[in-house]
């Protein structure tokens, strides 16, 4: 059994090393961010203190074994159902893939805390800053990803509404991922966003010529790559 110093420690470096991962996910907004990610730190090392030291009482009576890995192996798989809840599915649109894994590793990095390996848990930590910090502008720039197209609408609101702009969409064919709408300086003036699927832009020059057709529609902005 470790001293309480020991025990303190593991505790303090488990909730300081879960706090470096979520400060940088809390700097992206997300909602597993800083105080999320520490107490998974935290309960995770926790976990591995009881199952390594919590049963030292009762070893050696006759017919009980323990088995250390055994509530380790239910941190790995509990934590999924935790890191399943950051999982963002709207549509088409899959987010928060990234978040859950740094939820499941900072798991890991927990259990690494609790059983003493003090080398591998910083250097898991410092790695997945790495990760999540360092190679996403490198993996932008090797493997660009052109975003959902956007179409931006300038409308008269006493003229026409969102209902005529989603009726010219739903005539389309097609199907909005998000809508966005917001006052504009000028009176009775709104701007509206649609976004769509990438898979929707063979067919978007269709719903543009349709939205031209709507009236007070006053200016639209759509992707530079669909001017014919």
């Amino acid at each position: 059994m470790p001293r309480v110093e020991e025990i303190l420690l593991r505790l303090i470096l488990a909730a300081l090393l879960g706090s470096l991962v979520g400060m940088e996910r809390e700097r992206l907004d997300w909602a597993a961010g800083l105080r999320t990610h520490m107490l998974v730190c935290l309960g995770s090392t926790l976990f591995m203190l009881v199952s390594a030291f919590g049963f030292a009482d009762i070893l050696g009576t006759p017919g009980i074994g323990l088995d250390p890995s055994r509530i380790a192996a239910q941190v790995v798989s509990g934590v999924g159902f935790l890191g399943a809840g950051t999982i963002i599915l709207r549509r088409e649109a899959v987010r928060g893939l990234t978040t859950a894994a740094s939820v499941w590793t900072v798991a890991a990095v927990g259990l690494a805390v609790g059983g003493g390996l003090y080398f591998a848990a910083i250097s898991a930590t410092v790695l997945i800053l790495v990760i999540l910090a360092g190679i996403k502008p490198l993996e932008r720039r090797l493997f660009p990803k052109r975003r959902a197209p956007r179409i931006s609408l300038i409308v008269d609101r006493r003229e026409t509404s969102l209902v005529a702009v989603m009726t010219a969409v739903e005539e389309s064919g097609l199907q909005v991922l998000q809508v966005v709408t917001e006052h504009e300086d000028a009176p009775h003036r709104d701007r509206i966003q649609l976004f769509l699927p990438r898979a929707a832009e063979p067919t978007l020059i269709g719903l543009i010529d349709r939205l031209r057709a709507i009236p007070g529609v006053h200016k639209i902005d759509y992707p530079r790559y669909l001017e014919r």
